[in-house]
């Protein structure tokens, strides 16, 4: 996005969707029905404040030295420009319980890796905590590998923390591998 973003000003819009969103769907989320199937769809602008609400998901196992109010008004630029830039090469897709009650998202697009190859990238994963454990983050993760694999594309490639082990599990049980890993040293 060309847009500077005021992250204050992202942020106070953010925490009025939350609290708008949390009044409407929270105890809908209370009684997930875990027996019935779920359904992935294509993003819809009214799906936004669940994406913001989800945000915080996103910085879990944050390194202690970045600002935590940064990278979530980070993750909240990352979303809006998911959810604008959906189209061939990019897509945004929402899990929803039978009654349509949105549980969580994926983001996925086209990138090149350094070796020129194109393959499809993973950007942002996040489930409500009420869905965790019941398939959503699954179903997701299986749309956004349809999606990859109608485009033709052979690798699926995402990042997370190194000290996101819930995620990082999660990820080898659906047969990701680690390719490489980040170090840091903070120089005082």
């Amino acid at each position: 996005m060309d847009k500077e973003w005021d992250h204050q000003d992202f942020l106070d819009r953010g925490l009025a969707f939350l609290r708008t969103w949390q009044a409407t769907h929270v105890p809908a989320l209370n009684t997930l029905n875990t027996s019935a199937p779920l359904h992935v769809r294509p993003y819809v602008a009214t799906d936004r404040p669940l994406l913001l609400v989800l945000a915080p998901h996103l910085v879990i196992g944050l390194a202690p030295w970045r600002d935590p109010a940064k990278m979530l008004a980070f993750m909240w630029q990352a979303i809006a420009e998911a959810a604008d830039t959906a189209g061939p090469d990019a897509a945004l897709l929402v899990a929803e319980d039978d009654r349509g009650v949105p549980l969580g998202f994926v983001s996925v697009a086209r990138n090149r890796d350094f070796t020129g190859d194109i393959r499809a990238y993973i950007g942002e994963l996040a489930v409500t905590e009420d869905a965790e454990g019941k398939g959503a983050s699954r179903a997701l993760m299986r749309a956004a590998e349809e999606w990859a694999r109608d485009r033709g594309y052979r690798l699926v490639v995402l990042d997370t923390r190194a000290t996101n082990t819930h995620a990082r599990a999660f990820y080898r049980r659906l047969g990701y591998v680690e390719e490489s890993v980040r170090l840091v040293k903070v120089l005082v």
